[in-house]
């Protein structure tokens, strides 16, 4: 290892952000750049050769964190990027998106702070670009045989670049004007520049992917006609069916879906708008949803000029701490401060909303909320804890429910669903129609990226392995597997 006592020798530093009232002014990352790599090799030296690296199995890819880490100590960026692309497609997307369960489960996380493994993996994916280490990988010899995969998100991009890098010849359908899914649309500018996915794109069309956009498969071209076309399907469409709040005044103007208010600010960052359909600007927004698009929300509408920014969560505020029923190495509920919370607003726990109050010309004015408590297992309000909110934007930032059922994809395939009516898969990530597969938020339900990436290149290995037979593809992940993560 790169140095057996670092994590005696040096405390957990992090990227450092630009000063909020700097960042609000643009749609740029938040960090600084080029802060990390000064301290990276201190970070990585932290990596304690602890015999038993439980951060291989917080990490659902497997990442070869420790070998890395010793790379990255050393200086030898190339060395370090061929490790961390052996599990890993896009360790730029999971740098800086994931939530590092890996951390979570780091050994010296048991007593101390956890080492900094977000930041060096992401340290090293930028540098190998910097330096030319990320090249496309074109396949040796083509199989003959073809694959369609729906959807350009996280899971469809592993999956396509994996099989196209096997010798199939690959096809992504995106129904977006954009590839990328919800990495294009969901995440802001802010968190994930765009420049990130679109290299990998240049990469991948390099390799041989070919992507087709604007087309929705159910809708633009019947799922039957598809299958017909290719000797495999890998659907990968995500979990898009948005969760709603059927509460009474939900009809009212300025009340949207997070993935309908998200997608307009970041086609703004495209060129495709002068300023967003709907903005925050000089409105009180209410978010509804304490997570991670929730987030998002509130760090658009600041960008945007909102009055103010109110976040609910019916939840209870979680604690700094580990709870007892969440030991080491899981990975733990904990109270999270993103970007966007540094950047000001107001975060409400443990409320719910009751009904929405607008105008006399139909648009939403006030939000009307209660405390709640669980107790017994049950929800249940507190008497005498209602109030009222101002709110002229209010966002739906609750979850998903599963894969769209409206555009007739599950139908026309005849797929079967399981039990939380996602996509149902077996061992190797197949469908009941022979020939489909089905990879991330689709047969898994709403999850992190990288569980969608390891899902993407297991689903890669079954398709494979239908194909020709046998795979060498690597696959990371099972359907039923939970690792230590959630």
């Amino acid at each position: 290892m790169a140095d057996p006592k670092g994590f005696l020798h040096h405390g957990r530093e992090v990227a450092r952000s630009r000063p909020v009232d700097v960042r609000l002014k643009d749609w740029n990352e938040v960090y600084v750049p080029g802060s990390l790599l000064p301290i990276i090799s201190k970070q990585a030296s932290r990596c304690m050769d602890c015999g038993i690296p439980f951060c291989h199995n917080g990490c659902p890819l497997g990442n070869l964190i420790p070998e890395w880490n010793d790379y990255a100590y050393r200086e030898d960026w190339a060395a370090a990027s061929e490790r961390l692309h052996a599990t890993n497609n896009f360790p730029e997307f999971t740098g800086r998106l994931c939530p590092a369960p890996c951390e979570s489960a780091c050994v010296l996380g048991i007593n101390q702070p956890p080492v900094t493994i977000k930041n060096v993996e992401v340290s090293i994916i930028d540098k190998a670009w910097e330096t030319g280490d990320v090249a496309p990988q074109a396949p040796e010899r083509l199989s003959g045989k073809t694959v369609a995969v729906i959807g350009s998100g996280p899971a469809g991009l592993a999956a396509a670049q994996q099989l196209t890098r096997a010798g199939h010849t690959v096809a992504v359908y995106e129904r977006a004007d954009r590839v990328g899914g919800l990495l294009r649309y969901g995440i802001p500018e802010f968190k994930m520049e765009k420049r990130h996915i679109n290299r990998r794109i240049e990469q991948m069309r390099a390799e041989g992917t070919r992507f087709r956009t604007g087309i929705e498969i159910g809708r633009d071209l019947k799922a039957t006609d598809l299958k017909k076309r290719y000797d495999a399907v890998v659907i990968a469409a995500g979990a898009t069916t948005a969760r709603d709040l059927p509460v009474p005044g939900r009809e009212l103007t300025g009340i949207h879906q997070a993935m309908e208010y998200l997608p307009l600010a970041n086609k703004v960052q495209e060129g495709d708008f002068v300023s967003p359909p709907i903005s925050a600007e000089g409105k009180h927004v209410v978010v509804i949803g304490g997570g991670d698009t929730g987030a998002d929300c509130v760090g658009t509408a600041h960008r945007q000029g909102a009055a103010s920014v109110t976040q609910l969560e019916i939840m209870p505020r979680p604690g700094e701490d580990r709870a007892e029923h969440q030991p080491w190495p899981t990975f733990p509920m904990l109270y999270k401060v993103t970007s966007a919370h540094e950047e000001g607003g107001e975060r409400v726990y443990s409320v719910s909303t009751t009904h929405f109050e607008g105008d006399e010309d139909g648009n939403v004015q006030w939000l009307h909320l209660a405390e709640v408590e669980f107790a017994d297992g049950r929800l249940t309000q507190k008497p005498g804890s209602e109030r009222k909110i101002p709110a002229q934007l209010v966002t739906l930032a609750m979850g998903f429910t599963g894969t769209d059922r409206d555009n007739g994809l599950v139908e026309q395939f005849g797929l079967e669903l399981d039990e939380r009516g996602n996509i149902a898969r077996d061992a190797d990530f197949a469908t009941n129609v022979p020939g489909v597969f089905v990879a991330g938020d689709a047969g898994r339900g709403q999850s992190l990226i990288v569980w969608a990436i390891a899902e993407g290149r297991s689903a890669a290995h079954g398709c494979d392995r239908f194909l020709t037979g046998a795979s060498d593809l690597p696959a990371p992940i099972r359907p039923t597997d939970r690792s230590l993560t959630v």
